[in-house]
């Protein structure tokens, strides 16, 4: 009987695969036995321990058409074309982080507000322009965007109010928003083309933070915690197999249970 699940030998792109879930997703799949092409800035800190049969890093800024033109040119002439193709790349305001702008919404800066949608929506736009059209060009494949509950709920301030000035930023929860019409667009334009295109919406995830916000946050979680960052894999792996071949322009909520309440 055929393995629906088998993912061996399948070319998978991967943006901000450097990243804390990013890495993860890539170390999971090639011990699946995929071949992992990983579209990021700047390279994993333990980029020597993947098999260069197996995973190619390229730098590659997911916000300009041309060098991710460049970059798909370079998995084709090694590996050929996708069957995957994982849109990761994000920007976020987690508490404690002084890199991003993240005040009063009345205060909120408009260049803050360009970088994130061009990071977080804009990338994915590109993308699916660019790699979607070479799977659909050729033997169809799997695309996966990546999302949060907060593009489908608001943000609870109240979690973060222990934080002086601190506020989950509007243009993280629109970004996030705006990736289930783009997911619901390409399904039905790309369906006759056997590329399936499906949304993941995902809960926070266990990263060292602060006792107080884990606490805060847990407590709006029916499981009762935050997600462990292997807990995606599963669902990954599902949405890339021959396994969800009926699934396209879906949204698969894993919070948790955040939203179910």
């Amino acid at each position: 009987m055929k393995n629906n699940f088998n993912i061996e030998n399948n070319v998978i792109i991967l943006t901000g695969g450097s990243g804390n879930l990013g890495s993860i997703y890539a170390e999971y799949l090639i011990s699946n036995g995929a071949k992992v092409c990983n579209f990021d800035l700047t390279s994993p800190q333990d980029i020597n321990k993947f098999d260069e049969k197996h995973y190619l890093f390229l730098k590659t800024d997911v916000t300009d058409k041309e060098n991710i033109s460049d970059s798909l040119k370079l998995v084709l002439e090694k590996f050929g074309c996708p069957q995957g193709l994982i849109n990761n790349a994000a920007l976020d305001s987690p508490p404690g982080d002084s890199d991003l702008i993240n005040g009063p919404f009345e205060d909120y800066p408009e260049e803050a507000w360009d970088k994130v949608i061009d990071v977080n929506l804009k990338s994915i736009f590109l993308t699916c322009q660019i790699i979607g059209k070479e799977m659909a060009d050729n033997s169809g494949g799997s695309i996966i965007n990546i999302s949060s509950h907060y593009g489908l709920i608001s943000p609870d301030q109240r979690i973060y109010n222990y934080r002086k000035n601190f506020y989950k930023p509007i243009s993280y929860s629109a970004s996030k928003s705006g990736i289930f019409n783009i997911t619901r667009y390409l399904s039905t334009y790309w369906g006759q083309q056997n590329v399936r295109v499906n949304s993941l919406t995902l809960g926070g995830v266990f990263d060292n933070q602060d006792e107080e916000f884990v606490n805060n946050y847990s407590e709006k979680v029916p499981l009762g915690r935050m997600a462990e960052k292997h807990e995606y894999n599963g669902v990954i792996h599902f949405l890339l197999s021959d396994a969800s071949s009926y699934i396209t322009g879906s949204n698969i909520v894993s919070d948790g249970g955040w939203t179910a309440w």
